[in-house]
């Protein structure tokens, strides 16, 4: 959640409550919250967050559940991350790419966007070996941990990566790197080598590279090709990084370059 002095404006207190009881509810996902845990998470009076939550759920914004005692996100919200997706520059470039990828490698293949301490999955083509029940579109996961996140970061190791990164970053599985100067040593080696590997970081068995795509400056948008650990070989990694520089290459050649402006999904870009 965003504060006052991110932009150095003072912020219209009743909309930053919207926005943040919004973010909030986002990214509880699948599990509802009482009044009185959205109340403690915001740090305001039971009265005013219910008065809120009663005008987002009339507007679509929020969805009770039968009882009307416990709220997630509702469809309105579907409305805004559809529109920002059929309307971003790059995506409808990056697709087609990461489709022709996944066909040609069999495995799942990332785009995303870094946004404060997280990336936000954009799109992704599956592998046909796994099946998953769920869409990543729009989930988010912490930027340290993954490749597309550690490509990005590497890219900020000049100007400094604090904004994305956590004081006391958490452990994901007993490889995250939390320690600060463990995660600097790994992003300079993934500046000198060109990609990122998540070396099963996010999920045991699972590994990851990540290439940055330098249409923007500084990059804020990543690829990354997701393999079980099991499967991989020296000679397959290579295939894999291999084939990934070719699309990052080819995307970066179509994409449209704006080096004063970049795509942002919030503040702290």
């Amino acid at each position: 959640m965003s504060s006052d002095r991110e932009s150095g404006m003072r912020a219209v207190k009743s909309a930053a409550r919207t926005v943040d009881l919004l973010e909030l509810l986002a990214t509880r996902q699948n599990r509802p919250a009482r009044l009185r845990e959205l109340s403690e998470a915001l740090g305001a009076p039971r009265s005013s967050v219910y008065a809120l939550i009663r005008t987002l759920v009339e507007r679509g914004w929020v969805r009770a559940d039968p009882t009307g005692t416990q709220y997630s996100i509702g469809i309105r919200a579907l409305l805004a991350g559809t529109t920002y997706l059929d309307t971003d520059p790059y995506l409808r470039i990056v697709q087609p790419q990461i489709t022709d990828l996944s066909a040609a490698l069999d495995e799942t293949i990332h785009f995303g966007r870094i946004d404060r301490g997280d990336i936000v999955y954009l799109a992704t083509k599956e592998s046909t070996k796994y099946i998953r029940p769920f869409s990543r579109i729009g989930r988010r996961l912490p930027a340290f941990s993954t490749a597309m996140g550690k490509a990005l970061l590497a890219e900020r190791l000049d100007t400094g990566i604090d904004a994305h990164v956590p004081r006391e970053p958490a452990p994901l599985t007993p490889n995250t790197l939390v320690d600060h100067d463990a995660l600097i040593r790994d992003l300079e080696l993934t500046r000198t080598r060109g990609y990122a590997i998540d070396d099963e970081e996010n999920y045991v068995g699972v590994k990851c590279f990540g290439f940055a795509l330098r249409y923007s400056s500084p990059a804020t948008d990543a690829i990354s090709c997701s393999v079980p650990a099991a499967s991989l070989d020296e000679s397959r990694q290579e295939e894999i990084v291999a084939a990934l520089e070719q699309t990052r290459l080819a995307i970066e050649r179509m994409a449209p370059v704006d080096l004063t402006a970049t795509p942002e999904l919030g503040r702290g870009i």
